[in-house]
Formats: structure tokens, C-alpha cells, sequence
């Protein structure tokens, strides 16, 4: 079976690719059973559980993500270095509990999947 990696590098809003990965997430979720996602760059952002869309007019999808544990994906990593470059820190609550990797344990993890899609 393959694993998919699903990764997440842009801002949560200003583009629709955080919520058309979700959705892409959900579609692979129903046909594979090993995914995960990994949280890199402006994508760290994704996981803030204080955003206010609805201040920008934007669709608020974030809520969303607790639909994963249905589909029975719970395997979620987030960039580190991403992290602390954007002022987040670490230890904060996030809309998804995901484990957080220094950038070479997450690249060398990710690098066990069969195929990775960027959102």
C-alpha cells in the first residue's frame, strides 16, 4: 500500500491550498490507510487554533481538521525551525495534536513516503 504525505507550506489564508488540501486529505483518507501530514513554512500557520477569518471575509475550514480522527489520520508533524521563525511557540496548543521535529527528522521522515503532495 502506499503512504502519502500530504504537506502543508502556505499561509492559511490569502489562497484557498490549505483548504483544497484538507479536502484532498479527507478524498485520500477514505482510500489509504497510511497518511500523514507534515506542517513546514508559512503551513505551520495552518495549525494556529486563534485565527479569525472571518475578520478578512475568508471561509473559516480550520474547524475542519478534527474531522482526520474520523478517517483515522493522526500522523501530523510540524516544522521546528518553522515554528520559532514565525514567533510560535513549540509548546502552544494547535488545532491538531502533532508531533514537532527538528528539519532533518522531519525531512527524513518524510522521505519514507511514496508520495508527497504540496499544498
Amino acid at each position: 500500500m502506499n503512504r502519502v504525505a500530504f504537506l502543508f507550506t502556505q499561509a492559511p489564508h490569502g489562497s484557498s491550498a490549505g483548504r483544497e488540501g484538507l479536502d484532498a486529505v479527507l478524498a485520500t483518507g477514505a482510500l489509504s490507510e497510511d497518511i500523514a501530514l507534515f506542517f513546514v513554512g508559512d503551513g505551520v500557520l495552518q495549525l494556529n487554533p486563534h485565527q479569525q477569518p472571518e475578520k478578512i471575509l475568508a471561509r473559516n475550514y480550520i474547524a475542519t481538521f478534527g474531522v482526520l480522527e474520523l478517517y483515522d489520520i493522526d500522523q501530523c508533524f510540524v516544522c521546528e525551525e518553522s515554528l520559532l521563525a514565525r514567533g510560535q511557540s513549540v509548546t502552544a496548543n494547535r488545532v491538531l495534536t502533532a508531533e514537532v521535529l527538528n528539519a532533518a527528522a522531519l525531512r527524513q521522515k518524510l522521505a519514507t513516503y511514496h508520495r508527497i503532495i504540496r499544498f
